[in-house]
């Protein structure tokens, strides 16, 4: 496929520049896989969705302040985005400069402490952060929190709060796991008292995430490298969920990537039998139409960029032509758009490509 068959015109007055009042106010668009109907919801009406003994996945990263402004020592600006804590002392991180740094180059950050670039992979910058502070608490205390770009003001003490979702746990992300964004505590009561299962993944959400297909044909892109942990617990809700003949339902892109690619790790490795391991791991994995899903029934997300690779992923897991139509609807009916947007919840279609 073409990366110009995912592109489509968005008003910019549709792009959510700020979350709604409160988290579940946001509105619900349910895509039937079956039928391929369309329903506009609140999300509040969610629960109702589900079932007793469905399993909801959530990824439990934590956003952390990752954008540093500084100069270097020539007097250039700088503005670092840390990409992946690597340690307590090192980062692989953006560098935007009118120059780029050179590899021994020191960096003044924040006006406070001292940096030095180690190395150069790619796009990204192997950077030590000097002196004896660990890295996430210089990034808590001098680092902003790294809005995607199409939020055009500046972090606030609101964003600090609602850029995170409540159960925000494992600090290393660079981008908010945006479908999480809904759930407050009125709507995860609402579940488990209906007898829902809930588990949990971590995936630290790479600044990628945001980067546009650039390629013509979908299948010369390189996806960006994200890591991901599942613990035993987490894989035997997967499986205890699948044998009771329920639904395994991941709130995000996300908590989908890491399941899927945990379950292609287990078949990569030559374990047929194995649903999916628990343990950490690293993951490109690239989902586009005619892909096989394995463990994932039913997603819950949010609309996505055009031309992105999860516009690419959700038009694999709920058929294209559907999700043309419901983006098509979504701007019809003036739903917000992207992290501090509105959700959809689409089942796996039985009619999308293989």
């Amino acid at each position: 496929m073409r990366t110009q068959d995912f592109d489509f015109y968005l008003p910019d007055t549709l792009i959510a520049q700020h979350p709604t009042s409160t988290r579940n106010a946001s509105k619900l668009l349910y895509l039937n896989g079956q039928s391929g109907v369309l329903e506009d919801k609140l999300f509040v009406d969610f629960p109702d969705f589900l079932h007793a003994g469905d399993l909801l996945v959530f990824n439990d990263t934590r956003v952390i302040k990752a954008r540093l402004f500084g100069t270097k020592t020539t007097g250039g600006q700088v503005e670092v985005l840390v990409e992946r804590v690597l340690d307590n002392h090192h980062v692989l991180a953006h560098i935007r400069a009118s120059r780029a740094p050179k590899v021994s180059s020191m960096l003044r950050l924040a006006n406070a402490f001292d940096a030095k670039v180690i190395g150069r992979d790619d796009d990204l910058f192997h950077v030590q952060f000097l002196g004896d502070i660990a890295v996430l608490d210089l990034l808590e205390r001098y680092g902003a929190l790294p809005l995607p770009p199409y939020i055009t003001h500046n972090a606030d003490a609101q964003d600090d709060e609602r850029y995170q979702t409540v159960y925000a746990k494992h600090a290393g992300a660079v981008a908010a796991p945006t479908a999480g964004l809904h759930f407050d505590e009125t709507v995860l009561n609402a579940l488990t008292a209906k007898g829902v299962k809930i588990a949990y993944v971590t995936l630290h959400v790479g600044a990628g995430t945001f980067q546009p297909v650039r390629v013509d044909n979908i299948k010369d892109h390189k996806m960006h490298s994200e890591i991901y942990h599942i613990s035993a617990e987490t894989v035997a809700a997967i499986k205890t969920a699948k044998q009771a003949g329920r639904n395994v339902i991941a709130v995000g892109t996300t908590s989908l990537r890491a399941l899927e690619s945990a379950a292609q790790k287990a078949l990569n490795e030559g374990k047929p039998n194995t649903l999916l391991e628990a343990g950490n791991a690293e993951t490109s994995i690239f989902i586009t139409p005619g892909f096989d899903f394995k463990i994932v029934d039913k997603l819950l997300t949010n609309f996505h960029l055009p031309k992105s690779t999860l516009l690419m992923l959700v038009s694999a897991f709920a058929g294209f032509d559907a999700i043309k139509q419901a983006y098509a609807h979504a701007i019809q009916k003036e739903y917000r758009f992207f992290s501090y947007g509105d959700a959809m919840f689409l089942e796996k279609s039985s009619h999308a490509e293989k």
